[in-house]
């Protein structure tokens, strides 16, 4: 599952990575507006002074939780869970929603931080950030459908990081089985696919 990498405030690492360690806890599981800096004070063990060396406002702080969330979240953990379950490139496609199953049904599961940052940010640098790290995600579904042979792979990717996002808010209002009901939808989308099926026949 997702690592959010949390240390004590004992720990030996630096300053910074204790702040953003402790950022990314706190902003993964309750969101950006809900965190103030001085919760990440307590949770990190350092002095104000200490983080506005690092970071010289939240934004900072934040656009540098927006990069640690693609680094263990995007490429730590969805890229490598899918290549795990699905073996056979082809079927990376479906195997998205497999991954994120499992996810749901953990009792830690936070949602996406990168959809509720657009939600809490109407403009500037940190939704600019938010919205690339999205795109990079769609740039992958992109290629595990240009890998399942779909005829329009970037056009498929868009409607698939609809049902993958769609699926994410289901399940945190409890519908656990969102991700099942997303992979029934997105398979039926490949079985129509002409380029999918002229390659199976």
């Amino acid at each position: 599952m997702p690592d959010r990498g949390v240390v004590s405030p004992g720990s030996v690492l630096s300053a910074r990575a204790r702040i953003l360690d402790s950022a990314y806890e706190l902003f993964s599981r309750y969101g950006i507006r809900a965190v103030g800096i001085d919760r990440i004070l307590e949770l990190s063990g350092v002095a104000k002074m200490t983080l506005y060396r690092h970071f010289a406002s939240k934004d900072e702080l934040v656009l540098a939780f927006l990069e640690e969330r693609r680094r263990r979240w995007t490429q730590g953990w969805l890229q490598p869970a899918i290549e795990d379950v699905a073996t056979d490139r082809p079927e990376r496609t479906l195997a998205l929603f497999d991954v994120l199953d499992e996810w749901f049904h953990r009792p830690d599961y936070e949602g996406c931080s990168f959809i509720r940052t657009l939600h809490e940010v109407p403009e500037g640098p940190v939704r600019e950030e938010a919205t690339r790290q999205m795109e990079l995600v769609r740039r992958m579904l992109a290629d595990h459908a240009a890998q399942a042979g779909v005829g329009d792979p970037e056009a498929f990717a868009y409607q698939m990081q609809i049902l993958m996002m769609g699926a994410m808010v289901s399940a945190l209002r409890g519908d656990l089985d969102a991700a099942k009901r997303a992979r029934e939808i997105a398979a039926a989308w490949l079985s129509r696919d002409p380029a999918v099926r002229g390659r199976r026949s």
